[in-house]
């Protein structure tokens, strides 16, 4: 849902408290994280950057999974990102995994990290929380290096749900600022026709989640 307040401000309002207990609530309705980390699987050397990486629970999953690649997260919420550290520290992780402070919609990798794109980009359960989704979808797809690829998973619209539980669900997700994107796939089909892009798209467990990928041809394609 759109606000006036600072990004940053707002996001600190609504985790402050519950980032010490998001990963233990959130395992139970953020269906779809662990299947699109299972499809990274980035190359020994690689780079994988997470856009919204929250308390940085997907990027020490990826880590683990791929002790080979080179992981980067960015958030627009410092609270998030202190215990994101944190959390990358405890997991002894500090030599694959580099956090910082970003908007996603005004995102410059290149000053924050200086990587000007990566092997891979992916974004879970971030873009329905952030107002500018569409500027924030476009940074994302553009730090797509060639042949790589940008994947997304999200909210969908609910439409095989009984719609007494989309309407409790839809209630409930506006409290924390949540707003499934409706137009996702017209937006992500525009993305790929004007860069000539490989899109797959589903929408699993009844369009509870949204899943997506946008690849990227070679250099030499």
């Amino acid at each position: 849902m759109a606000t006036e307040r600072d990004p940053a401000q707002h996001m600190d309002s609504i985790y402050r408290m519950q980032r010490h207990i998001y990963d233990a609530s959130r395992k139970y309705y953020l269906l779809g994280r662990d299947g699109l980390l299972d499809t990274l699987k980035p190359m020994p050397g690689e780079t994988v950057l997470e856009i919204g990486c929250g308390t940085g629970r997907n990027l020490i999953c990826a880590a683990n999974r791929y002790p080979h690649a080179l992981f980067y997260g960015v958030d627009v919420s410092p609270a998030m990102l202190e215990t994101a550290a944190r959390s990358v520290e405890k997991a002894g992780l500090e030599h694959c995994i580099r956090l910082g402070k970003a908007d996603a919609s005004q995102l410059d990798t290149q000053a924050l990290f200086g990587l000007a794109s990566f092997d891979r980009v992916f974004v879970s359960y971030a873009l329905s929380m952030i107002p500018p989704w569409r500027e924030a979808l476009a940074h994302a797809f553009a730090a797509v290096a060639p042949g790589g690829a940008l994947y997304v998973v999200d909210f969908g619209e609910q439409e095989g749900l009984p719609k007494i539980v989309r309407a409790g669900l839809r209630t409930w997700l506006a409290k924390f600022s949540v707003e499934p994107r409706a137009e996702l796939e017209a937006e992500l089909r525009r993305l790929a026709a004007e860069s000539g892009a490989t899109l797959t798209f589903s929408r699993p467990f009844r369009d509870y989640a949204c899943r997506a990928v946008l690849s990227r041809g070679s250099a030499a394609a």
